[in-house]
């Protein structure tokens, strides 16, 4: 009699079975997914690891070694420099070199390979790659008016590079990767329409809660580094906040939303780096030589040079109000 009986789960069809699983399993999935979900987030955010940055002293997650990082910096430099045609303007290239050297001769870092080059662009904008490449847009100068303006990029994009955010960047990148996969297995016995409501919240939350910010936060520790950065070269620390002051009159409307953007808005980052002055003085009080502005780039001369000196000369009547 009892090798007869056959129990009701084992006579029901293969398919089924899932079908009938108790609420309870389901439950439990869910509370790992977002489990883990809320546990990578909370780490990537307060992450300690083994190195920190320079000047700001922040504690860093970085999977990447250097090595790697620096030659895979010089690979991308190569090849931007053979697609892009270099700024034939003698005085931009003297400049930007004269400056990016003084700066780099305080950055400590003796092992990097420094170059300086300008790109015949209207961008404005300036990069730094692992290991000390970097390269300047022609579009960017006359917003910078002066050497000291060239600082403020130049420290800024040097930043990036002494404190390997490219490196940590990938690392994020690399461990959001894998929680992405372990989310996709813990949404894999859901409906379809839970696992796109599961994906689509890990994506909006991966996005929002830790990429955008952290990607503010490295804007914002490469503005603190550089601004000492400048001063010990021997630049006046006070035209970093005046150049912001200049883009955000340039940008004015053009940008999204801070919560939407990789980086602080321009009056933002104006005001927190008048507040980091009295520390960047100290800096520059003890630079054995004091190259104050420097010396002021000719580009009126120039259409770009034209419009931009115009854009700002418009902007004189009003008031800037760095927002809080």
């Amino acid at each position: 009699m009892n090798g007869s009986t056959v129990s009701r789960n084992d006579s029901a069809p293969q398919g089924s079975r899932h079908e009938h699983r108790p609420a309870s399993v389901d439950r439990r999935r869910r509370n790992f997914v977002t489990t883990l979900l809320l546990l990578t987030l909370a780490g990537l955010g307060t992450w300690s690891g083994c190195r920190t940055t320079p000047i700001a002293g922040r504690r860093q997650l970085l999977l990447i070694p250097e090595k790697q990082e620096v030659a895979m910096g010089v690979d991308a430099y190569e090849d931007i420099l053979k697609k892009e045609t270099l700024s034939a303007n003698p005085q931009y290239v003297e400049m930007v070199e004269r400056v990016g050297r003084r700066i780099a001769a305080v950055a400590e870092q003796p092992d990097y390979q420094w170059q300086f080059k300008v790109i015949a662009s209207e961008q404005t904008n300036a990069f730094a790659l692992p290991g000390g490449k970097v390269a300047f847009y022609e579009g960017i100068l006359p917003i910078c008016q002066t050497e000291a303006g060239i600082a403020v990029v130049m420290s800024h994009e040097i930043a990036h590079a002494l404190a390997r955010h490219g490196g940590e960047r990938m690392s994020h990148t690399a461990l959001s990767t894998a929680v992405k996969k372990a989310v996709e297995f813990g949404a894999s016995e859901q409906s379809e329409k839970e696992r796109e409501l599961i994906l689509g919240a890990y994506g909006a939350a991966s996005k929002f809660g830790v990429t955008l910010p952290y990607s503010r936060k490295h804007e914002s520790e490469a503005d603190h580094i550089g601004l000492m950065l400048m001063a010990k070269a021997g630049y006046d620390p006070t035209e970093a906040p005046r150049f912001w002051e200049r883009f955000a009159q340039l940008n004015a409307g053009q940008k999204p939303a801070e919560f939407l953007s990789t980086h602080p808005s321009d009056a933002h980052r104006a005001a927190a780096l008048r507040e980091l002055l009295p520390e960047a003085h100290e800096y520059y009080a003890k630079a054995t030589t004091k190259y104050g502005m420097g010396e002021a780039l000719i580009t009126n001369e120039t259409p770009l040079g034209k419009s931009i000196r115009q854009a700002l000369h418009s902007q004189k009547t009003s008031t800037f109000a760095p927002t809080r």
